[in-house]
């Protein structure tokens, strides 16, 4: 399955059937009178999170949807049928934006997060409403309100609690597939790794859920490479692991240029806590690693972690480190929903 990740797509909620202008006509009944029924109102178009998508694939192919017309009044006070509704489904994460791609209509995060995107318009009234004292047999029936349309965006933002960032050919990928079942393309050149992947870690009787982006190079923010699109993808991540490969050619400014494309890219991501990794440290010598942690320590502020994905060397004490800042985050994200029920019971 293809991986989509952004999607525009025209949606329009039906249009109001129209009401009926009807007399009774029976043999025996001389004033009958109005029967006229009223028309049948629009179908929404309607937006839901739903289980087992990862990916916007499913728009690529289709880009109009439109909810059924309301059907028209008719005699003997008959009302006119509701049109059927259309209904998006998305995956978890996904926002919802106006066509100027900057307003957020929605953001559903959960299975079962519903939204009405567009109201059917409602049916037209059939002449026996309009029946009075003084008027006994009106000859006017109102039209259907016509539905409402517009462009809107889709755009994807995986759910995930760590994200992994670094240059290309960092060991991203070949730490994903040590930690988790997720079977990403690994190979020694740059760029392997073209969409984001998911895996589900599973370590100390825990799980988390690991994301796994296209690595970043020097001008990523303007566009040079795959550019810095697929960072979104790590903008709901409660921590971030960077890594950096032992075997370039400076540790530090390997760093350093992966950290200056997050603080370009903005959206909070450059806050976000860090734990800094030195990758496929098996192919150094004792000396060169030494150097290059030193790089890497002075150009982070902090210690890294010596990580080798072939080797298993580090690998747990990251993944102890990373459900540490998850938990802490989660723990202070429950506080603040318990501030919030509090106040507002």
């Amino acid at each position: 399955m293809k991986f989509l990740d952004q999607a525009k797509i025209y949606i329009r909620s039906g249009d109001g059937g129209a009401g009926c202008v009807s007399f009774r006509r029976e043999k025996f009944i001389e004033f009958g009178g109005p029967d006229g029924g009223d028309g049948g109102r629009g179908g929404d178009v309607w937006a839901e999170c739903v289980e087992g998508l990862n990916t916007l694939i499913d728009y690529r192919y289709q880009q109009h949807f439109k909810a059924q017309k309301g059907e028209h009044g008719m005699g003997k006070n008959r009302a006119g049928g509701k049109g059927r509704d259309v209904v998006l489904k998305v995956p978890e994460g996904t926002q919802i934006l106006d066509e100027d791609g900057e307003t957020v209509i929605a953001d559903l995060t959960k299975v079962g997060q519903k939204i009405l995107l567009g109201r059917g318009g409602n049916g037209g009234f059939g002449n026996a409403y309009f029946t009075t004292s003084t008027n006994r047999a009106p000859r006017r029936a109102n039209p259907g309100q016509e539905g409402q349309e517009r462009w809107i965006i889709l755009r994807l933002k995986l759910i995930a609690d760590a994200g992994l960032v670094g240059l290309p050919n960092a060991g991203k990928s070949t730490f994903l597939a040590t930690v988790t079942a997720a079977k990403p393309k690994i190979a020694d050149y740059p760029f392997t790794t073209l969409h984001p992947g998911l895996g589900v870690v599973r370590a100390y009787s825990r799980e988390f859920v690991l994301a796994d982006i296209p690595g970043l190079i020097e001008g990523a923010s303007e566009g040079v490479g795959l550019g810095d699109r697929f960072l979104s993808h790590v903008e709901r991540c409660r921590v971030l692991l960077h890594l950096v490969e032992g075997t370039s050619e400076h540790a530090g400014k390997a760093y350093k240029t992966v950290r200056n494309e997050i603080e370009a890219y903005g959206h909070g991501l450059a806050e976000k806590p860090e734990i800094v990794a030195l990758s496929k440290t098996d192919a150094l010598d004792e000396e060169t690693l030494k150097e290059q942690l030193a790089r890497l320590k002075r150009a982070a502020k902090r210690t890294p972690y010596v990580v080798s994905s072939a080797s298993g060397q580090g690998v747990q004490e990251v993944l102890q480190a990373l459900l540490s800042v998850i938990d802490a985050a989660k723990a202070e994200e429950q506080i603040v929903e318990t501030k919030q029920e509090e106040w507002h019971p």
